[in-house]
Parts: structure tokens; sequence; C-alpha cells
């Protein structure tokens, strides 16, 4: 093949070969650089079909774009051969380097990190190596470790097509392959990111030890000793090895997959933990000192205090003349428990995780809010793109496994701008102490971050709210029951929070999210519901006046129910005072400025509630509200438009941007979005299309629509308010004033709207209209 050409590469020299093909350095003569061509072995590709799929595949993998990865170029086929165009990695191979023996821990470690970020980048594309060794792995001259042939196993040789039998004799052929697979690879099971583990523990324990984790005379010994003999621990062979790195190694060879590392995040954080302790810390190999070691990790909020101290130390020596706020994000923790049932854990540990830093340093950090973050739940959208789309410069993500009564906890903070891992830590505690004792967080934040950089944070931000596991249980089940409303889930949170009240009395945060609930329910009237949200939020009050959901719980009471408008708004006020990254916060106080003649203020929370939670269905489409409220129709239809673009089926949006166009009397246009809202089943959502049947001349319609909410109302609560609006609507200003004085009476929460509201345009001027503006005092 020397000095051939296949298309536009000239073949120079061959560098390699093996079950995989032969490769050679050749030169672009098009872009006059070096590639490596990987010639596939005759008859790997014997059809048409073979070679489609193999195509196919080849484009997924040349989608890695990776330092630690061979870049994928091309696929090609010349003359009956079929090559690969490949990344040309000049350096030796790991099977050199082993080859001059064992590597010092911390080689070890650097290497180890590089090799797990290659295989994480490729997890998170669902791409698995299945044939990872060290004659795979290369080390460019500047220590820059690149993975070769990656998913190439699977391409040449699907798992799906090859017998047990046949695999077996095979790999015993593949000289260096052997020792490095699986037991389910050598039991013909289907290969994943979890494989790749495995041979990353066996590539770790040869740089460790110069020797293979498995001795075997022959194919058959060695199989044997892969699948039923436990490997002898590398510290029995090298003794200076830490006992953080032969826990990591030992773990990855555990027999069964899922007792190894799920996935290479996993395996990377404790890496980077490993480099980091052994610049600071002597190996400690006694057990007493491993459990201490344990018995000090925070799970929680020694996490939510790290990212601070972290942001503190870094930038807020800098920005503390500017007063520029930072923007992180903490994407929804990974459950790797394996069991779906988990969910509420590991998202009500996200939820406490924003809360707790939204708080941290309001005036310096802000915080995305739980419902933007929740989009990228499972994403394979790279961390630049999430901190674009979320408008963010830091990242921190991590992962929950519960098991056996242990939570182990993983966080990584990210730098978006170069996607550069600035920390992560693992922490690891009994799941019935998943909360950190107050001055066990302090003393680490003091010790490993120099927290004198931030001023003093509020008590309540470090103190452990329960020491009740049960109801902490029972509380995040409910956090997750609020946030997942569909069918039955909202009485599910309800009795949830009320479980985890009866456990502990002095739940605070408990008693602010049953405040939640009864101050959003539609499944009781206001005289029964804001009572029961009232005493709940003054309960969490009195036991922690420092919680900023209980502020806005009570903010909300005062607004909608008590009509108490300068106690609302000192009530929002100080929310915001306590966690400006409140974005339902925002959102709320915006609706309380748009009813009291407060537009551009109004306009200004909305639009910071969008800054906090950009992706939010119902803060976009809220913004759209409060341009009604404030007479921008077209402002309002530009917001909506921008909620329908995430979800086209959100009716809210569909009824909000009705209601704009039918303040601009466009009625075709209103007609059509009403009936969108409608379809969605929800009475409320029905109002607008009696209301523009009405105001079309359509009143057999209109009165078809209202009969039916009359009649629904004997069932279940039905606003009196919005029978008013129909009323007017119609023309029946009597009964429309008839209506608002029964919606005056019962606390109708849409009565604060009373003042603003286009649809009562006609009444204005009517001295009883005008007197009901003036019981409900609105502020001047």
């Amino acid at each position: 093949m020397i000095g051939t050409k296949l298309g536009r590469y000239r073949i120079v020299e061959k560098i390699g070969e093996g079950g995989m093909g032969v490769v050679y350095r050749a030169h672009d003569d098009q872009l006059d650089r070096d590639v490596a061509i990987k010639i596939l072995p005759k008859g790997a590709l014997d059809n048409e079909s073979s070679r489609r799929r193999f195509r196919k595949e080849a484009l997924t993998l040349a989608k890695l774009n990776h330092p630690n990865i061979e870049a994928v170029y091309e696929f090609g086929s010349q003359d009956g051969v079929d090559f690969l165009v490949l990344e040309y990695v000049a350096g030796p191979t790991l099977a050199d380097t082993i080859r001059r023996g064992a590597l010092p821990e911390k080689e070890v470690a650097k290497l180890g990190i590089q090799l797990a970020a290659a295989l994480e980048d490729a997890q998170e594309h669902g791409i698995v190596h299945r044939d990872l060794k060290p004659t795979n792995i290369a080390v460019t001259p500047k220590g820059q470790l690149k993975v070769l042939d990656f998913g190439l196993a699977k391409l040449l040789r699907p798992e799906a097509n090859v017998p047990t039998t046949d695999f077996l004799s095979a790999t015993e052929s593949l000289a260096g392959t052997l020792p490095y697979m699986s037991p389910e690879q050598l039991r013909a099971k289907p290969a994943d990111a979890r494989s790749d583990i495995y041979a990353t523990g066996t590539i770790l324990y040869e740089l460790v030890t110069g020797r293979y984790p498995f001795d075997g005379t022959s194919g058959t010994a060695l199989i044997d000793a892969i699948l039923n003999v436990p490997p002898p621990p590398p510290g029995r062979l090298k003794h200076d090895i830490s006992l953080a790195l032969e826990q990591i190694i030992v773990k990855c060879l555990q027999k069964e997959p899922e007792n190894r590392y799920q996935s290479a995040k996993e395996l990377l954080v404790d890496l980077r933990g490993l480099t980091r302790s052994a610049s600071t810390e002597p190996p400690a190999r006694h057990p007493q000192v491993q459990k201490q070691v344990l018995k000090i990790s925070a799970v929680l909020l020694t996490a939510a205090a790290l990212v601070a101290a972290y942001l503190g130390w870094q930038h807020f020596r800098t920005l503390r003349a500017a007063q520029q706020r930072i923007m992180l994000a903490v994407l929804p923790f990974q459950n790797l428990s394996g069991d779906a049932k988990q969910e509420y854990f590991s998202d009500g540990l996200t939820e406490e995780m924003i809360s707790q830093l939204g708080r941290w340093q309001p005036q310096r950090l802000g915080v995305i809010a739980r419902t933007s973050a929740a989009h990228y739940k499972g994403s394979k959208e790279r961390i630049d793109q999430i901190g674009h789309e979320l408008g963010v410069a830091y990242i921190l993500e991590g992962s929950v496994r519960r098991e056996d009564g242990r939570a182990r906890i993983t966080t990584e903070l990210i730098r978006v701008a170069d996607q550069t891992p600035l920390w992560s830590e693992t922490y690891e505690r009994d799941s019935a102490d998943v909360f950190a004792v107050q001055s066990e967080v302090a003393s680490r934040i003091t010790q490993s971050l120099a927290l004198e950089l931030l001023p003093s944070q509020q008590a309540s931000s470090l103190r452990s709210p329960t020491k009740d596991s049960a109801a902490h249980e029972a509380y995040l089940k409910g956090l997750y029951y609020l946030n997942n409303v569909t069918g039955d889930n909202y009485e599910r949170a309800r009795n949830c929070l009320e479980h985890a009240v009866e456990l502990d009395p002095n739940y605070a945060p408990a008693y602010a999210a049953l405040a939640e609930y009864y101050w959003g329910t539609d499944k009781l009237p206001p005289q029964v519901a804001m009572p029961k949200a009232e005493e709940y939020a003054l309960k969490s009050l009195q036991l922690d006046e420092s919680l900023p959901e209980a502020h806005s719980a009570l903010a909300g009471i005062r607004f909608y129910y008590n009509w108490d408008w300068s106690t609302a708004d000192k009530e929002f006020k100080r929310s915001l005072e306590l966690n400006p990254s409140g974005a339902e916060t925002h959102r709320v106080y915006s609706f309380y400025l748009a009813s009291v003649n407060g537009a551009d203020y109004a306009i200004r929370e909305i639009r910071r509630a969008q800054q906090l939670d950009p992706l939010s269905l119902n803060i976009n489409t809220s913004a759209g509200w409060v341009f009604n409220y404030t007479r921008q129709y077209d402002q309002a239809i530009e917001q909506c438009l921008r909620a329908l673009e995430i979800d086209r089926d959100y009716v809210s949006a569909h009824d909000c941007l009705g209601e704009a166009y039918l303040g601009k009397g466009a009625f075709e246009e209103a007609f059509a979005e009403f009936r969108r809202a409608a379809s969605g089943g929800e009475p409320v959502r029905a109002v607008g299309l009696a209301r523009v049947y009405a105001m079309m001349g359509k009143n057999a319609e209109a009165r078809k629509l209202l009969d039916k909410f009359t009649k629904d109302s004997k069932q279940s609560y039905f606003p009196p308010y919005l029978f008013a609006a129909i009323h007017v609507a119609l023309g029946e200003n009597e009964q429309g004033l008839a209506w608002l004085d029964e919606a005056y009476t019962h606390r109708d929460p849409y009565m604060v709207h009373l003042k603003k509201e286009a649809a009562f345009d006609p009444l204005r001027a009517d001295p009883h209209f005008q007197d009901l503006l003036r019981r409900m005092s609105f502020p001047q």
C-alpha cells in the first residue's frame, strides 16, 4: 500500500495492525496534513447493506469531538478496499508505556482522568468502545491521552450475530484483548458503558502494578479467572498506592456491572478527588481513617456551600465594586439507583440545592429556577449549549445513588466558557443523615475554600431544617408531586407534606410547602383554602423567619385573599431580599404590580423572572398576561408566541393570546385561540370562548357555555368573577355587577385584577363598580 492513493490520501507508512484492521500514516494532499488510514479487514463489509450500516454508524462516531478521543474524518471505499480516515496521533501507546514498568500514582491519576473524560463524552453520545485496551490508547509527546478506535468493535463484529462459543473462541486469538474484557462480554451479553469502566479498571491496575489483574497460561484459564476469581488488591503488589486509588480500581473491576461505577462521570469525579487529596493528604490506608473520612463528608448543604464559596474565591473579589451577578444553573441530579421510584429523591435534592444556592449570596449569585433546569433532565446537549440557552456562566451537575441505607452524591462545577470542570466532590452518608451538621459544614468550607472572602451569611442557610429522616423523605416526595402536577399528584403532595409535619412538627420548609399547596389549589373555595394557607405560612415563619418560600406564600395570600396591599408588597420584597433568584416570587410580584398601577415595575419583575427561568411555560405566559393587564397587546402576543414555541399545546398561552387579540379587536384570531384553550377541558379556559362568542354577536353559543358553567359550579368551585366577565360581554351589566358582589363576598382571587381588566371597561363609570374598587382599597 505504501505510495498508493486512496482518494486524496497518499499512503506514507504502516504504523499498526490489529483485529480492527491495518493502520497507515497517510498525507491529505488537499488539506496538507497527516491522517491515519485504517484499512478494514477484507470481508468485514461483505455487502452493500453492511456497508450502508457502517457508513451510518461511522457518521455517529464522527460526531464525537473531545480532546481525548481520536477524531473520525471520513469513511470511504475504493477498488474493493474499505477504509476509515482518522486523526493522526503521534506518540507511543499506553502498551509501550506499560512495558517500561509501573507508573507513579500521580501519573496514573492524570492518565485515568483523561481516559474517564473521553468515556464520559462518548457515553453522553450513547457510544461504547467495547475494545478498550492499552494498544488502543495513545499518549502524545505533550502528555495528552487519545482513545483510538471508538465504537469499531461493534461496527465490525455486531454482538447479536455472534454465538457464545464462537465469541469465546475468537477472543482467545485476540492477544492483548481478552485481559480487558468484562465478565458480561465473555458471557456474550451486550456490552454497555460499565463494560468500558471494567476495561478502564484493568488498565489502571496495569499502570499501577505493571501486570494484569489476572494470570492465566491459556485463554480458557484467563476467562475462568475473569469470571470467577477476585483480583489481588493492587496495594498488595504496590505498597505505596493510596487506599483511595485502590478502592477506585477495585470498584471498576467488580464482576457484576451494577456494583461498578455506573457511568464514567462517577469514575471521573473520584479520580479528580484523588488528585486533590494526593496533593494535600498522606495516603490513608487504615479502615478507621477511611470511616472518619466518610463521616465528615457533607452531602447537600456542603455541596451548595462549596459552589458559592468557590465562586466567591474565584470571582467575587474582582466583581465586588461592579456588583455584577454571576449566573449559575443546577442541572437535575441523575438518579443512578436503577429505580424510577427514587426520582423524587434526586429531584428533591436538586430543588433544595437550587434553594440553598439562591440564598447563599443573593446579591452576587443568580440561580436559574428548577423549571428551566428540568428541561435538561437526561439531555445530551453540551455544557456550552445549555449555558448559552440558559444565559449562565457556570453549571453544577451531579448524581445520586441510594442503596443499602446509604446515599452517594457526586457534584461537579463547570465553567461554561471553556467547559472546564473547576472542582468535583463525592459525598457518602447514611440516608438517615443527609443533612450536614452546621459546624461541620462551616469547618469544611473554611478549611477548603477561604470563606472569609464572602460576607457573612444567614444562619438558616446552613441549618438542618429537620433531624427526622422519614419527615425529610415525605417532604421530598411532596415537592416531587407539587412539581409534577398530573392526575392525583396534587393531592398526593398534600398527603406527603402533612405526613412530614406530623413526623416533625417543627419542619419549617414543609409548612411553607403546605402553604403553597393551599394557596394554589383550585379544588377548594378561597374562603376554605386561603385561611389554611395562611395558617401554614405563619407557622413556617414562626419556626424560621428567614425562609423565603414562606414569605412568598404569605405575600400571595395577602395579595390574592386579604387584599392587604401594603403587607403583600412588604412580604414580596422580604422574600426577594432573602432569595433574589426566586423566579416564581418575581412572577407573582409582577402581577401584584400590574394590578396596582405599577406597569413599568411589573414589566421589570416579569423580565427578572424570565431571566431566572427562561424556559418556563408559566413564566413566559405570565409575561403575556402582564402586558395584557397593562394594555400592551403586541408585546403580549410576542410573549405568548414565545411560550408556544416551547409547547404549542400549552392551553394557558392560547388563552392569554386570545385575550391579547381580543384587546386588539381581532375577534377571529381571538376566537381561534380561545377555542384551542378550551380544548384542554379546563372550564376556566373556556370563559374566553364564551366572551368572544358574545362580542361577535353569537349570544346563543355564549349562553350555552354559560349554562354549562352554572351546572358545573354546583359540583366544584367556579370563580364568580368569571361569571361576571361573561355577563358583561353579553351586555348584561347588572348581572355582571351582581356576580362581582358575589366575588367580593367570597374573596375571589381574580378580583385583584378588577382595576385593570379590560373585560370590565363597560362598567368603569358605574357608581356601583366604583364603590367596589373603593371597598377593595386599591393603592392610588
